[in-house]
């Protein structure tokens, strides 16, 4: 059985996936900066209104990982009130000023954001470590997903890290990431032996803003089912 999330930048983004038959999406707003925590409003209409297994980015600005006070509060803040609105899990991801995987600030984001999940997000694919030690790093804090390209610029081109990842992952699932697309999905599953993939299925408006197309969704789960 593989799952697919969808990566939606918007509320339009949102019912797209659904109009496209996704079951699972990502939430987060401007895209095309990596993606920035949404509207509390937009988390809202996606659990209640359009009944969709909602996975929020808690991402408060473009740039690194490497937050400071204000910065952790913020991102404490609205991990709590996705809890409030009823999202299934959070997305976040931090590093330490060296690069390495923030094990305690992430370990206390799993804690105060249970019982939703926690998925950490592609940080990981610009941590200066090792891959099989930034996972053991992201396990030890309690994730239960990580979304990785394989610290390459897109998921096909990390597949042999991303397998190496799953091989080494004991306590979490690996979530493949980044220039997912219905025409390299399966190989891509087929080399690295994932259970989830992540695309964005997106087009790009005449305004140059991103957005979920309906139809990409459509074609990338028919060319898995029956595998969803």
């Amino acid at each position: 059985m593989i799952t697919v999330e969808i990566c939606t930048p918007s509320r339009a983004s949102a019912l797209a996936a659904k109009e496209g038959g996704a079951q699972r999406i990502e939430l987060c707003r401007q895209l095309e900066v990596g993606g920035l925590t949404p509207y509390e409003d937009d988390i809202d209409y996606c659990v209640h209104t359009l009944g969709l297994r909602t996975h929020v980015l808690v991402r408060p600005r473009a740039g690194d990982f490497c937050y400071s006070e204000a910065e952790v509060s913020e991102i404490e803040h609205t991990i709590l009130r996705c809890k409030e609105l009823g999202a299934h899990a959070v997305v976040v991801g931090f590093l330490t000023a060296s690069g390495q995987v923030d094990v305690e600030l992430t370990r206390r984001m799993v804690q105060l954001a249970a019982p939703m999940e926690v998925t950490f997000h592609r940080a990981f694919d610009e941590a200066r470590q090792d891959p099989i030690e930034a996972l053991q790093a992201v396990m030890e804090a309690g994730c239960h997903r990580l979304l990785t390209s394989g610290q390459a610029p897109i998921a096909p081109q990390g597949a042999a890290v991303i397998k190496r990842l799953v091989d080494h992952s004991s306590s979490l699932k690996i979530l493949a990431g980044s220039g997912v697309t219905p025409d390299n999905v399966r190989q891509l599953i087929a080399a690295t032996g994932v259970t989830e993939v992540h695309g964005s299925c997106k087009t790009t408006l005449p305004d140059g803003t991103l957005q979920t197309a309906a139809a990409q969704v459509r074609r990338l789960l028919s060319v898995l089912a029956p595998s969803v």
